[in-house]
């Protein structure tokens, strides 16, 4: 997940690819700010489209804001791990950034080399999302 509409972070994984993005030849957009101002807040940022967002989207009527975060910007690392983009940052960000670092280890780090027992987990996992989602989404 990254930014659009200023510079891209050397951060980024993967940079070498920008080369092929128009808008890496775009002066006005290769800046640190580009089309931004400084600490506008993320709302204001327009951000690559990625399953963070689609499920996002998908859930922001049902889940409180700190999860909201935690999935709108988990993928978001050039951000969460190095603050690459702290100049776009409001202090909401900023606060609510705390709890995407504290998801992390249980997004990317916890995969094991044996799939986990669905059938076991079903009970638990159908026990959540009755908690915080009814039984039809409003898309």
């Amino acid at each position: 997940m990254n930014t659009v509409g200023c510079a891209f972070s050397d951060k980024i994984v993967y940079t070498e690819f920008f080369e092929n993005n128009p808008d890496s030849k775009n002066p006005q957009l290769n800046t640190k700010l580009g089309i931004y101002t400084e600490h506008c807040g993320l709302d204001n940022v327009h951000m690559t489209w990625g399953h963070d967002e689609y499920l996002y989207h998908v859930v922001k009527n049902y889940l409180p804001e700190p999860a909201l975060y935690m999935i709108r910007y988990h993928s978001f690392y050039s951000q969460h791990r190095e603050n690459a983009y702290d100049h776009l940052l409001n202090e909401k960000d900023q606060e609510m950034f705390e709890w995407v670092r504290k998801f992390n280890p249980y997004d990317l780090y916890s995969k094991g080399d044996q799939p986990p027992n669905v059938e076991a987990l079903k009970p638990f996992y159908q026990e959540l999302i009755a908690e915080f989602f009814p039984s039809v989404l409003d898309w």
